[in-house]
Order: C-alpha cells, then structure tokens, then sequence
C-alpha cells in the first residue's frame, strides 16, 4: 500500500494552508466547489486551484477525500494516522463525519488481499446511517 509523507501544516503553500484551514473549521465535509465559495475573498478564482491544492493535502496525509460524498475532511489525527488505509462513520442525517480506525476490519481486508493476490493501493471505509445524536432525537 502507499504510504503517505506526512506533511507539517507549517510547510504548506499559501492556497494549501487556506484550504486546509477551511476544511479544519468546518463542521463537516465540503466539496471543492463549497471551499472555492469559501476561500473566493482570499483570491481563489476557479476550481484548478483548489483541485491542486486538496490533491498535495491529501498526498500529505493532512486530507481524506470521502468518495460517496465527493467531498472532502481535514483529517483529525494528521501526525498520529498511519494513513495507509482510513474509516469514516458518515452520519445522514446531521452530516457529522467521523474518522476511526478500525484495525481488526482492516487486517481482515488485507489478509484477504494478500491470499487472493490481490495488491493494494488505497483502503477506505466508509459507513453510513444515523450517529447516536441523531438516533436521539
């Protein structure tokens, strides 16, 4: 599997750190097109610079793209995460998204991968439904 380079906040461009900032102060996942929205008064003007900026974010490990929301969240525990596979819990209701680490799923997966011969590039689990505040209501 790829291993991420982690990258220090501190290093990032000026257009990276914007949007990282941007995702980091969300209360939930955006979408490319929400962050240009977002980041039009500090001078982005087209999507490019935003697409450029999340893919060096994300090489970086400071970045997850979620792939059923086409969107995207800071990740939570950028220098603790090993980043070589992620899980999302992705509530439907309210929207809250939630990075964890499910190490005996992910064991699973790889040790089917590794006897089906089949060669990993990218793990990335996401689940869906209701989270237990919404359940709540």
């Amino acid at each position: 599997m790829n291993d991420h380079v982690h990258v220090d906040p501190a290093a990032l461009t000026k257009n990276q750190a914007l949007v990282f900032s941007a995702l980091s102060d969300a209360n939930g996942p955006l979408t490319a097109y929400a962050i240009l929205d977002e980041l039009r008064g500090d001078g982005f003007k087209a999507p490019l610079q935003v697409y450029r900026a999340l893919e060096k974010l994300i090489e970086g490990g400071l970045v997850h793209r979620l792939e059923s929301l086409n969107a995207f969240v800071a990740c939570r525990h950028p220098t603790g995460c090993s980043h070589q596979w992620a899980a999302f819990a992705i509530c439907e209701s309210c929207g809250d998204v939630k990075e964890f680490s499910p190490d005996k799923a992910m064991d699973l997966l790889k040790d089917w991968a590794e006897n089906d011969g089949f060669k990993l590039a990218k793990t990335t689990v996401e689940l869906r439904g209701q989270c237990p505040a919404c359940l709540a209501t």
